[in-house]
């Protein structure tokens, strides 16, 4: 295509490059990075049709970032390295308006595009093709050809199936690069568990959490803890050592404004976290002190950034920063959620530390902290919960939850950690919170206890716990639900019938692990379901059958219109004597 020769010339050079462009397109088709993309569309696109010029810009929020270019002039990648889509331009048009832009010489830029006029030789064509025709483009590829020359109809028509291929490729090495990006945050917040739950000394547990987030997850990560009403960096962690040796340095000379409106400081005042998308100089301008130090924030190059509160149950321990600067992905919603459960597991193990060195008072308050307090405020559903701990210590090893998904179907899962005391309460206090980061993966009960299995297996860890997971869903009348090592669930009737949730027995986490499958049980609105611990059963007296009985026998008292009160009713029955295992039982059925 060079010149006007393009597709029109002669036939056997026209259908040479017809091949090679198809040849392109395929490809596109195999590219397995986003380097693979930007050389195929760049530079094999230029070979193939003979363009004078071509690029490849991607959005990225609100503007075009140039990733690759064939042919530029020199100070041409600098001046449009990344534009607004809002800005007048072939490329920033296309990508507005999901077609493609031909212009045909430097006097219809100069009329449609002044800002373009300096930047484009006499006798340049300029084609912009927008890459992806469904949907919103993930960006734009640039042509620009000699002479003016401009592609008809059927090869407009060839150009834009190679740019929808090139955009579903994009699509495709993202949607990968995502997955992956999923898969490293599980794993991070798996090793991010073992190592809160692993120790009570939270200012060396919390170093070695920041050091966890470098470099997979950000380049710079901060703790920052309030201590004695102080807010004390505690961590900086850089891939680098001497980078956060000059941080530090950094931070001795401009100490942070203690009134400051964003960063960690307002975090922790405030409780809500910060996303920056997009770190623009004008932020850095808005927050530096002097000359000297807008500088030395330009040298770091900052392009995004998350500032989480390490809060649980509306006490705020301090403030965790993740910053990428060396990364090009910028941070966005997904990487908000995981930070926000990274800081309510450091928060938590903040709190077991604090409650552990304090009387048994204070052990007492640790139950209530890991523990949910506000089922009763779930909309469309009655939940009711009841919880003694069989350790003098008040704290026990069993754990509960209820989690109203955002189709309206409900979660509820209750557990049992062997052991009692501070450990135990540190464990299910990281169970019950993985069971809730990874439902937010997926809440489907055969994907949440995969996830639990491989976590225990990548760890290998040694402590026992039984599990029943349910996810009920009003809309086909029916619960779904995954049992390890877990004593059946009990569903109990508008008409007092009663039946055990039974599925084939499997192992408790901790063992080797069984096939993940979740059984299916009819269950209507006016249902209630029962989820209890070994402790309201089991007495050294007698075999589980009688006290599995015995509560079924009971069960009909769950009919009344005050659940919790009923459930009260029922443990109070059921127990004939007090034992000293942990007594759980969560209640719910619909509103």
């Amino acid at each position: 295509m060079a010149g006007r020769a393009g597709f029109a010339a002669p036939q056997d050079e026209n259908a040479a490059r017809l091949q090679q462009l198809a040849r392109v397109t395929s490809e596109l088709g195999a590219a397995e990075t986003i380097d693979a993309v930007i050389e195929a569309a760049v530079k094999h696109l230029a070979d193939a049709i003979g363009a004078a010029v071509t690029t490849l810009m991607l959005r990225d929020g609100d503007e075009l970032v140039l990733v690759g270019g064939h042919g530029l002039q020199d100070g041409i990648a600098e001046r449009w390295h990344s534009f607004p889509i809002a800005h007048d331009n072939p490329a920033s048009e296309a990508a507005r308006e999901a077609r493609p832009i031909l212009v045909r010489d430097r006097d219809d830029i100069a009329a449609r595009y002044p800002d373009m006029v300096d930047d484009t030789p006499e006798g340049r064509s300029v084609v912009g093709l927008p890459l992806g025709a469904v949907g919103v483009p993930v960006g734009v590829a640039g042509l620009t050809f000699d002479e003016g020359w401009l592609p008809g109809p059927g090869e407009l028509d060839l150009l834009m199936t190679f740019a929808e291929a090139c955009g579903q490729a994009i699509r495709r090495v993202r949607a990968r690069a995502e997955a992956e990006e999923s898969a490293r945050q599980l794993q991070f917040l798996a090793d991010a568990s073992a190592e809160l739950a692993g120790s009570l000394d939270y200012r060396s547990t919390l170093a070695k959490v920041a050091d966890l987030v470098v470099p997979g997850l950000a380049d710079w990560c901060a703790v920052d803890v309030l201590e004695r009403g102080e807010l004390t960096t505690l961590a900086v962690a850089h891939a680098d050592p001497e980078k956060v040796a000059w941080a530090w340095e950094l931070q001795r000379r401009y100490p942070p404004d203690r009134d400051a409106p964003t960063g960690a400081r307002n975090v922790v005042r405030t409780g809500q976290s910060e996303l920056y998308e997009s770190i623009t100089d004008e932020m850095l301008a808005a927050g530096a002190r002097d000359e000297e130090h807008l500088r030395l924030a330009r040298e770091l190059h900052l392009r995004s950034a998350i500032v989480v509160p390490l809060r649980v149950h509306d006490r705020t321990f301090g403030a965790i920063t993740l910053i990428r600067a060396e990364t090009a992905r910028r941070y966005g919603p997904a990487d908000l959620a995981m930070a926000e459960d990274l800081g309510r597991r450091a928060a938590t193990a903040i709190e077991n530390a604090q409650l552990h060195s304090a009387t048994s008072d204070v052990a007492r308050e640790l139950q209530r902290a890991v523990l949910p307090a506000d089922l009763d405020t779930i909309a469309d559903w009655q939940v009711a919960a009841y919880s003694q701990p069989g350790d003098e210590s008040g704290v026990g090893g069993d754990f509960y939850d209820a989690v109203p998904l955002p189709d309206g179907r409900l979660a509820v899962f209750i557990g049992d950690v062997m052991g009692h005391g501070v450990q135990a309460a540190a464990a299910m206090a990281s169970l019950r919170a993985s069971v809730r980061a990874f439902m937010s993966v997926d809440p489907a009960p055969a994907a949440v206890l995969d996830y639990l299995h491989k976590m225990f297996d990548l760890l290998a860890i040694a402590q026992l716990v039984s599990l029943v997971y349910v996810v009920i869903d009003p809309d086909t009348a029916s619960l779904d639900l995954v049992n390890a090592g877990h004593y059946p669930p009990l569903i109990v009737g508008k008409d007092r019938t009663v039946r055990f949730a039974n599925t084939p027995p499997r192992r408790p986490l901790g063992m080797e692990r069984d096939v993940c499958r979740s059984a299916t049980f009819p269950f209507d609105a006016t249902d209630t379901l029962l989820l209890f611990t070994d402790g309201l059963v089991e007495r050294r007296t007698e075999n589980i059958d009688e006290g599995l009985d015995r509560v079924r026998d009971k069960a009909e008292v769950l009919t009344g219109a005050d659940l919790q009160e009923g459930l009260r009713l029922l443990v109070e029955r059921v127990q004939r004597e007090r034992g000293d295992d942990d007594v759980t039982a969560l209640a719910v059925r619909g509103a």
